[in-house]
């Protein structure tokens, strides 16, 4: 017996509870991919307001106990190209049932952490800070529906989204092994270079969120140039204002192609500055010690959500591409938040 603060067993017993605790929060993980690229499907295909209260489908458990109040709306609205059909309303609905279970999971992850604590030998803060994380995504995914999908916060939607799966990331490199000895200091040394190229990944992730938000992703249909010049006409000031609604600005007025060309081109121009850095965050990843794979990992996410970018463009944002280019934001920004960690936990060990 080996006694820890909370009476916990050692030996095989806590070597079985740790593994259980580390697979749980890698399930967690995919799970909370999977739903960042669920709603993002959900939000190119117009689904957001397929059922337009909340939590449940016109107050009831599923689309098909609400079929009745569907086919209404869909005849009010003139046939199934609006707001409401069967198929968005169970696109909206599994959205939310998978963010149910997810939320569940993440419970269960702070409740074992605290009951574990002695032999995960490690604070249960920030599982219980990713329980709080939840119930904001919660009220975000209610106020996408009550507020009719204003732009600031369905980004604030996607962003949380982003933030808890970059902590979770964070949770479940917590729970794996020390690393075969190395020189820890190079590694330790990229802590500001690594920090900077989180902060950038962050920054690009809302810029998209705001492109597509604002539904400005096709507003530039032509590559390198847009809108077949270097720099079109723009308006900065109406295309980045917060507090305003879908489509209007914040005199109530319709926004303009300039403020939608606006924000396409801050995504665009800001692409090629992340990628330039993350270029070379990651090949100063691939020379050192520790890193080596996870450099190569991060060019070979880089490369591929680049090129996404662009095919999306090229074909005029097709779903599958455009949900795969949110996939590979969050891939990216789990990658950088890696190596986050690693340089993190290399400057302890030094």
């Amino acid at each position: 017996m080996n006694p820890d603060p909370i009476g916990q067993v050692a030996g095989p017993a806590g070597a079985r509870q740790r593994l259980v605790f580390r697979r749980l929060v890698l399930v967690t993980v995919v799970l909370t991919l999977c739903l960042i690229m669920l709603g993002a499907w959900v939000r190119l295909t117009d689904a957001g307001l397929g059922c337009p209260d909340w939590p449940g489908c016109y107050g009831k458990l599923s689309p098909i106990h609400a079929s009745e109040q569907i086919q209404q709306a869909v005849a009010e609205q003139g046939g199934e190209h609006g707001p409401v059909s069967m198929g968005k309303a169970w696109r909206e609905m599994v959205h939310r049932y998978l963010a149910s279970g997810l939320g569940l999971l993440i419970i269960a992850i702070a409740a074992l952490s605290t009951r574990w604590r002695g032999v995960l030998r490690q604070s249960p803060v920030l599982p219980w800070a990713l329980v709080g994380l939840v119930v904001l995504q919660g009220l975000f995914g209610k106020w996408t529906v009550t507020l009719l999908l204003k732009p600031a916060i369905v980004t604030g939607h996607l962003i949380g989204g982003m933030l808890l799966f970059a902590l979770l990331v964070w949770l479940w490199q917590r729970q794996q092994p020390d690393p075969a000895p190395v020189d820890a200091e190079p590694l330790a040394n990229m802590r500001v270079a690594a920090l900077v190229g989180l902060v950038l990944v962050a920054i690009q992730i809302f810029l998209g969120g705001w492109t597509s938000t604002n539904y400005a992703a096709l507003v530039c249909s032509d590559l390198p140039t847009c809108q077949g010049k270097w720099w079109p006409e723009v308006d900065f000031a109406n295309a980045f204002h917060m507090f305003r609604e879908l489509g209007q600005t914040a005199d109530g007025e319709a926004l303009s192609m300039q403020a939608l060309t606006a924000i396409h081109l801050s995504h665009r121009i800001a692409a090629v500055v992340v990628a330039l850095y993350v270029l070379w965050l990651g090949l100063r990843a691939m020379r050192t010690g520790g890193a080596e794979k996870l450099g190569q990992l991060i060019l070979l996410v880089l490369v591929l959500q680049f090129c996404l970018g662009l095919a999306n463009v090229a074909f005029s944002l097709p779903i599958s591409l455009a949900v795969a280019h949110n996939g590979g934001a969050a891939l990216l920004l789990g990658a950088v938040t890696v190596l986050n960690y690693r340089a993190v936990r290399a400057g302890y060990r030094i």
